[in-house]
């Protein structure tokens, strides 16, 4: 049996209960069945995965009081007994790793080779904030002559997750851990077109140990669940992973209850390769930003800039290099690049080749669709492009990459910040002096020089303009999830301005 049918065979297993009975709200630990459902289907080959229960406003009210009653009790819980518990958590998502990898695959249409490690990355995710969550109160002493100030946070309170549908459980876990090491406790609104990894998520959270209503998941539409959780007056705070149109939404449906909000954005994100750069591995480098996790991903480099007098050879090489990729069956362990996630989004990548082709632009490699069934493209590549172009400008969200040429330093800045995203850049050369002084001027709130994409936990994570407000990571989650205090003790008979005596 091949790894294929092997792989198929224990998906079958897995999904069987979530075919039987669908996919509930959980609720205050208990399962709630919505008044009405929608049906998740697989992009693989559009058939019918199971139904899902379509959260109203009355399960969000639910879910953010059940939150609210678990707070406190939550909150004022032991660093150590939330570590205890979290790091179980991590044990059980570790033993489920498989089972994960193949749902989200067939959920999503990731290929395998790369899901198979977004478990793991989950667990490791909720063991760095475990190993956090008792010293997540711990402030500062900042003395003064007159008086002694001491800093303390505490958990702001019930919090609203809202998590994408391109790699969600690995990003389920890097919003609700710290939330959870913080004291917090949290509503969960996964995306529509992949919830089937949430909802094993929730139930590893309840077989750890976790009490019930710290941790709601409620399924359902942006329109309706979405816009019900933004607006709750009991919930505090909002993380939201997803688009920037989506962002904006969210902080005017916000605005009356004055939450405070956390987006991670879009991105239209560029590596930059100098002349000097070791071209081959900044050819890998490029290749698997954009091409790796099917293209939807927010800090893909989906623009490359290239020095002009070494274009012809870096894209010669390159589109050969994307021609190879292979495009297949998620869980086939061989494939590189699986199905786009929905119609409606292989739509929207799609519509970017006919964009493209109308500025002006070279098509190099694929852009056509793969087979009749299932949403599969071929990966995309476009040269001789500039920066005026949509293709340049715009967010597809695909494997599709728009290569630019540029002159100097100067220019490769100019079309680099000539967007209105800011997450991440990726910067190809040798020349240290010009890569801190290059880095220093770009426009995004992450930057990797010489290497692709490499998360260090305890750094901060997120961008500028348009691609985000705040940062995750290490203490950066912990200024968002918790209030800041200050005590001040006057320190002996320091003179106080007498009015009235």
């Amino acid at each position: 049996m091949s790894e294929l049918s092997t792989h198929l065979a224990k998906l079958e297993a897995h999904l069987a209960r979530y075919r039987d009975k669908g996919i509930l709200n959980l609720i205050g630990g208990q399962d709630v069945a919505a008044s009405a459902t929608f049906e998740t289907r697989s992009p693989v080959d559009e058939s019918l995965i199971c139904t899902v229960a379509r959260g109203t406003d009355a399960d969000i009210n639910a879910a953010a009081k059940a939150a609210k009653a678990a707070f406190p009790a939550w909150s004022a819980m032991s660093g150590e007994a939330r570590k205890k518990i979290l790091h179980k958590i991590a044990d059980l998502i570790v033993e489920r790793a498989e089972e994960i990898a193949l749902c989200e695959c067939w959920d999503t249409g990731q290929a395998y080779r790369f899901m198979s490690k977004a478990a793991l990355r989950g667990a490791e995710n909720f063991r760095y904030y475990a190993d956090l969550a008792p010293s997540a109160r711990d402030g500062q002493s900042l003395p003064t002559k007159t008086h002694l100030n001491i800093t303390s946070r505490s958990a702001i309170g019930p919090v609203g997750v809202i998590t994408p549908w391109n790699t969600p459980f690995m990003l389920s876990t890097w919003k609700i851990a710290p939330a959870l090491a913080a004291g917090c406790t949290v509503v969960h609104k996964p995306a529509e077109f992949s919830p089937l990894t949430a909802r094993i998520l929730a139930e590893i959270a309840h077989e750890a140990g976790l009490p019930a209503g710290v941790w709601n998941l409620v399924n359902g539409f942006g329109e309706d669940a979405g816009k019900a959780l933004t607006e709750h007056s009991d919930i505090k705070a909002i993380a939201f992973v997803g688009e920037s149109r989506t962002g904006s939404m969210i902080m005017k449906q916000g605005a009356d209850t004055l939450k405070r909000v956390h987006f991670e954005l879009g991105g239209k994100n560029p590596v930059i390769v100098f002349d000097d750069a070791d071209l081959d591995r900044a050819l890998d480098a490029a290749i698997f930003m954009i091409y790796s996790l099917n293209g939807e991903r927010c800090t893909s480099s989906s623009r490359l800039l290239v020095q002009e007098n070494i274009a012809d050879e870096f894209e010669s090489k390159l589109a050969e290099r994307v021609n190879n990729i292979k495009v297949g069956h998620p869980l086939d362990p061989t494939t590189e690049i699986g199905p786009l996630i929905h119609k409606v989004h292989f739509d929207k990548v799609t519509e970017y080749v006919g964009i493209g082709k109308t500025d002006g632009a070279k098509l190099a490699a694929g852009g056509d669709r793969i087979g009749d069934a299932g949403w599969f493209i071929q990966p995309t590549l476009f040269t001789h492009a500039n920066t005026s172009m949509r293709i340049a400008q715009e967010e597809v969200f695909g494997p599709f990459l728009t290569s630019i040429r540029f002159k100097d330093e100067t220019e490769a800045l100019e079309i680099a910040n000539d967007v209105q995203y800011g997450l991440t850049g990726y910067i190809w050369t040798n020349d240290v002096t010009r890569a801190l002084r290059f880095s220093d001027a770009l426009e995004a709130g992450m930057i990797w020089v010489n290497s692709e994409n490499v998360r260090h936990l305890p750094t901060p994570f997120g961008g500028v303009k348009s691609s985000g407000i705040g940062r995750d990571g290490g203490q950066w989650s912990f200024e968002f999830y918790m209030e800041q205090k200050n005590v001040a003790f006057a320190l002996g008979q320091h003179k106080i301005q007498r009015l009235g005596a």
